[in-house]
């Protein structure tokens, strides 16, 4: 079997990981009714051949961090440098070149506030190639932040509900102070969520049993969250695009509570800026974008203009580390 290729299991493992990232392979083999070595056989053949990847990630909004959405036009011999500068930074996720290589985007972390006047765009590569940069504050995330819909509609309501982790407590007022060993642990999740509890604990000098303790305390303080990397290609959407609307603020909240019901949108969010929202768009092909820009957009009232670029490579995905 071509190791790119996703059949109907391979979707509906998928999406099984997008509910719980670190599930066991019995817990998954159990609801999608196969064994669990089928269900580890089929998750290392896609992990091997780069066709999904399970990430563990910290929550910015949790830890008092701010994510910013950085835009750069550039000319194109420095689209792949600077792409590539920006993708090996630990404080980056979602390095992408669009509009045929004059633009990167990316986004970058940043504490709350600083004690040195740490100014976010003095960390950004330096080159004269690059003509223009804009960093916009990510307000809110209004779209797209239990997976993108193209991956997370092959299993039944209660095949969802038996993977589905116990909900966190809510715990007001208390913020998780993270250690160096904490951040070693977030790592070793960005490169891989489902690394081993042996692997953790060498990745941290702790021991099994406080890695298991630790890494569920970060989660029921929502401090840690898994997500799903795989290609829409693979579920057979080859258009990719960033969308950047400019809403009446009056209309933010409508426009926004819609773009949430659309199959096409893969991620939104509400953004400092001219343009005040930013969504991914992954359509089967430029016709159905088309389709999807003039009817599902062009419907939305409240929208002044909207400015959309077509994705040509995603260089880095949702792997980012922590602002240390």
């Amino acid at each position: 079997m071509d190791p790119l290729t996703l059949d109907e299991l391979d979707r509906r493992l998928a999406h099984a990981l997008q509910v719980d990232g670190r599930a066991t392979f019995s817990q998954i083999g159990s609801v999608l009714g196969v064994s669990d070595r089928t269900i580890a056989r089929r998750y290392r053949r896609l992990r091997s051949g780069g066709a999904l990847r399970v990430v563990g990630l910290p929550d910015a909004a949790a830890l008092g961090h701010v994510d910013w959405l950085v835009r750069m036009r550039c000319t194109p011999d420095a689209a792949l440098p600077v792409s590539a500068a920006l993708a090996r930074r630990a404080d980056t996720s979602w390095v992408t070149l669009m509009s045929g290589g004059t633009e990167i985007s990316c986004i970058t972390r940043t504490r709350t506030q600083t004690t040195n006047g740490e100014l976010l765009l003095q960390k950004l590569p330096r080159t004269p190639r690059v003509t223009d940069v804009t960093a916009h504050c990510m307000l809110r995330a209004v779209a797209g932040t239990s997976g993108w819909p193209g991956r997370t509609a092959a299993l039944e309501p209660d095949e969802v509900a038996a993977l589905r982790p116990a909900p966190a407590a809510a715990r007001p007022g208390e913020r998780i102070v993270l250690t160096a060993a904490d951040n070693d642990l977030l790592a070793a999740l960005a490169r891989d969520g489902r690394a081993s509890y042996p692997a953790l604990a060498a990745a941290t000098g702790w021991s099994e049993t406080t890695v298991r303790r630790r890494l569920e305390e970060l989660r029921l303080s929502r401090v840690l969250y898994f997500d799903v990397e795989v290609a829409p290609a693979l579920f057979g959407y080859t258009a990719e695009a960033a969308l950047w609307l400019t809403v009446a603020p009056t209309a933010l909240t409508a426009v926004t509570r819609t773009l949430a019901g659309h199959p096409q949108i893969g991620f939104a969010a509400a953004i400092t800026g001219p343009a005040n929202v930013a969504a991914s768009v992954i359509c089967r092909d430029l016709d159905e974008l088309y389709e999807y820009l003039a009817g599902g957009v062009g419907s939305l009232d409240g929208v002044t203009s909207a400015e959309i670029a077509p994705v040509v490579r995603r260089v880095k995905g949702a792997g980012t580390l922590l602002v240390t």
